[in-house]
């Protein structure tokens, strides 16, 4: 088992990957060059006392998502579309995450209840009403997959996606990290974002039922949704990581084995231009890394625009 997990997020026209000190993003501009560009991690979430804590640490990589994903996600597409990198003020940030996760929240956890109540007044049972709702979040979530999955921008960055996951398996297989030798591998992963999706949507069902229906209106079970979204968040992060900690029990594989089925959905095979955006953005992090541990290692550059796609 690896000391680190490495992971990553696909993004327009490139990839972006977190190391231990610092995230990278390679994209690919419309000059066919790749850029690399990276940055160090704020301290609390390499060095917190609180980031390393069983449960809490989960609501750091919730932040880390929203906040880092979110704008190297805007940046990337500035980049792919323009070919130059812009930086993206606090006012837009706030605003896309703002619209993003409130409309996360409208799909995935407001409306199956708005829908469960048709049933609640089918049954007199708040168990068999949350459950019901629990299939409703998981139908919408699966048919909300599939069907942006159709469009080709998405095509794309499904595709990307399958290209960081190829990375991160090959370096944790210990292989060289050529576009030839990480095609070899798949395009799931134990630790993707799509499978630890699946585990939130699945584990409300269960949190979601201690909380009663009856007598309580619908703005307050609006509300206990909302509130309980970073602590199902928090024992999912949890979750996936025994998974991929434990990945050689055959029964463990098992359990995992609807979220690597649900990564076929969420990416696709990349070709070897996006493996090699893939692997610079990595060896990058793995560059930044070897620096931070070796202050006498050649120091990174901050901008790097390999030829061939891999960063020296």
């Amino acid at each position: 088992m690896p000391d680190f997990f490495y992971g990553g997020q696909a993004l327009i026209e490139g990839v972006m990957m977190r190391g231990k000190t610092s995230v990278a993003m390679s994209v690919r501009p419309p000059d066919g060059s790749i850029r690399t560009y990276s940055e160090p991690l704020p301290a609390a979430l390499t060095h917190g006392r609180w980031s390393k804590v069983p449960f809490v640490r989960g609501v750091f990589v919730l932040y880390e998502t929203l906040i880092i994903g979110t704008r190297m996600l805007m940046r990337s597409a500035a980049i792919a579309s323009e070919g130059e990198d812009v930086q993206i003020g606090k006012g837009a940030m706030v605003g896309a995450m703002v619209t993003s996760i409130g409309f996360a929240i409208a799909l995935f956890f407001l409306l199956p209840l708005f829908l469960s109540t048709i049933a609640e007044s089918a049954t007199e049972s708040d168990l068999i009403a949350n459950l019901i709702e629990g299939l409703i979040r998981l139908g919408i979530f699966i048919a909300y997959i599939a069907a942006i999955g159709l469009m080709p921008d998405i095509k794309r960055v499904f595709a990307y996606h399958g290209a960081e996951h190829k990375a991160i398996s090959a370096h944790e297989a210990r292989e060289p990290l050529t576009p030839e030798a990480v095609d070899r591998f798949s395009t799931a992963h134990t630790r993707c974002g799509t499978t630890f999706i699946l585990i939130v949507v699945v584990i409300s069902i269960f949190f979601f039922g201690l909380v009663p229906r009856s007598g309580v209106s619908l703005p307050l079970l609006f509300l206990s949704r909302i509130v309980l979204v970073p602590v199902i968040a928090a024992v999912a992060y949890e979750l996936v990581r025994f998974g991929a900690s434990h990945y050689g029990n055959a029964l463990v594989r098992a359990i995992y084995a609807p979220g690597l089925w649900l990564q076929s959905l969420t990416t696709r095979p990349p070709d070897h231009s996006m493996l090699e955006v893939s692997i610079a953005s990595l060896q990058h992090c793995l560059a930044d890394d070897r620096a931070h541990d070796d202050p006498d290692a050649e120091p990174v550059a901050a901008v790097v625009d390999p030829t061939a796609g891999i960063v020296p």
